[in-house]
């Protein structure tokens, strides 16, 4: 294969593996109760009231969070029983307007005439621009309670950007933001860690 054929072929994938490792998604965080006997929780259910269906009914969003979180802990080898459950988990999503605010650095030019050199002479001039960006930001975070004593051993989030998308997507980001959320969930049912 000739040279001229290779180096476009191997910038493109350098450009592709550049612009893969840019794509950021959401930032997950996670804490657990030091305390908790994580060992001795065998069985799950949802917390009575869920904190995102505090106004009564269920959305499409609260849904599609239940069957992920259903997902994930049948993952982790917790049964479901919602009459004597070890732990109860609950939910809540948030969405904030928030502000960027960022400067750039800036270089222009000022032209003088230099009667000595009799020209115009360029003398360049740095600034910083300020920017200032509005966006939405979402917080999903979903809590497990030991339900015994009704006290929350773990919690994780997940924080992004939220924009515009179709039903599809925004039910495929879901999915992705709980799977990423229990990623920071080490412990399996029934099993000391």
């Amino acid at each position: 294969m000739r040279l001229s054929r290779i180096l476009p072929t191997a910038w493109l994938a350098f450009v592709l593996l550049l612009l893969a490792g840019c794509a950021s998604g959401p930032t997950i965080r996670a804490d657990a109760d030091p305390q908790a006997d994580f060992g001795r929780y065998r069985s799950w259910a949802f917390y009575e009231p869920i904190a995102m269906e505090a106004n009564g009914y269920t959305s499409f969003t609260t849904e599609r969070i239940r069957e992920a979180v259903r997902r994930e802990m049948d993952a982790r080898g917790y049964t479901h029983d919602p009459a004597a459950p070890d732990l109860r988990v609950n939910f809540q999503g948030i969405v904030q307007d928030r502000t960027d605010v960022y400067t750039m650095p800036r270089t222009d030019y000022q032209y003088f005439y230099s009667y000595r050199a009799r020209t115009y002479v360029a003398v360049p001039v740095w600034y910083d621009e300020t920017q200032v960006r509005q966006y939405r930001e979402g917080t999903l975070t979903v809590d497990l309670v030991d339900a015994r004593r009704n006290h929350l051993v773990w919690t994780g989030s997940a924080i992004g950007r939220v924009t515009r998308k179709t039903p599809q997507e925004r039910a495929a980001d879901v999915d992705a933001a709980v799977a990423a959320i229990f990623a920071k969930y080490p412990y399996r049912g029934g099993i000391a860690p």
